[in-house]
């Protein structure tokens, strides 16, 4: 998969069947688009790829969402890419780019820069400046610029649309379990391993500490994980939270990996959330913690 920074792609991809979205997640509603688009480049004998953008419009528009994405960057890349596309675009969402009249969005980038052939959105898309584009202005210059507009049924699971809104919000209810089965697999954080103060290996149960960054926010406490690292994968548990305890300030993702006892410092970790054990509590003393974490690890094996 060749992936732009810009819109400037080669030539043998230009007239291609196109999606457009930010598919934050890749879930399972996401790949049933990308399926379809694959499905209509391959009877065409066409090219398929992406058009998104970075950051996502919403949390450019409003700085408030620092704890917004179901995935980062790199692992959009990642599943894009066992989706088997030709390309993807990742256009730039700065002021300049978000001023587009959605005639020039049309005109300029669909027409000029990508020469699309087919365009592959969801029924609510909205382009251009102050979201003046949508599915019915796509449609309508369809003749004059020599494309077409499709749009995929949404996907639905007990009469529920299946959205990137629903994983933020099981997400931050701590439902994720429930998560999995949109995704279609397991959703999981990325992050480099920073010091702490090595606490948890004073009382026997060392962790490595790792920034929630710009992801979703899970509803704070323990849960049961996987941890990815470049030479294992092993199971674990992880605590998200403040640790009050210990009186912390800031929340953190702390994770303690079964069996595996070595330095990870600025390591890159994988963390894959499988089921919700317990919310976060404060407790009186450190054998009081102790014995918790111990029902917590006993729990989390299960």
């Amino acid at each position: 998969m060749k992936v732009y920074k810009n819109l400037n792609i080669e030539n043998k991809f230009k007239n291609s069947v196109i999606a457009i979205g930010n598919f934050d997640g890749v879930h399972t509603g996401h790949q049933k688009v990308l399926k379809q688009a694959k499905k209509l480049a391959k009877k065409n004998k066409l090219k398929v790829g992406l058009l998104s953008f970075e950051p996502i419009p919403r949390m450019f528009f409003n700085k408030n969402f620092k704890n917004f994405r179901i995935n980062s960057l790199e692992q959009k890349n990642f599943y894009l890419k066992k989706n088997n596309l030709d390309f993807f675009i990742i256009k730039n969402f700065n002021k300049k780019f978000s001023q587009i009249d959605y005639r020039n969005f049309i005109k300029e980038i669909i027409f000029k820069k990508l020469k699309c052939k087919f365009i592959f959105v969801s029924k609510n898309f909205k382009f251009g400046k102050n979201r003046s584009g949508d599915v019915k202005k796509l449609k309508l210059f369809e003749k004059q610029f020599n494309y077409e507009t499709l749009i995929v049924p949404p996907v639905k699971k007990n009469k529920k649309v299946l959205s990137s809104t629903i994983v933020r919000k099981l997400i931050s209810e701590g439902r994720v379990s429930e998560v999995e089965g949109i995704l279609g697999r397991p959703w999981s954080i990325i992050g480099k391993v920073n010091k702490g103060m090595k606490r948890g290996r004073t009382i026997g149960f060392p962790t490595c500490n790792i920034s929630i960054r710009d992801y979703v926010l899970p509803k704070l406490g323990v849960y049961s994980v996987k941890i990815k690292g470049s030479t294992f994968f092993r199971k674990g548990i992880a605590n998200v939270g403040y640790r009050p305890t210990f009186n912390g300030k800031k929340i953190l993702l702390e994770v303690n990996i079964f069996g595996l006892s070595k330095n990870l410092y600025n390591k890159e970790l994988e963390i894959f959330f499988y089921n919700f054990i317990r919310p976060e509590k404060k407790f009186k003393n450190l054998n009081e913690l102790k014995n918790q974490i111990n029902i917590d690890i006993k729990n989390s094996k299960k």
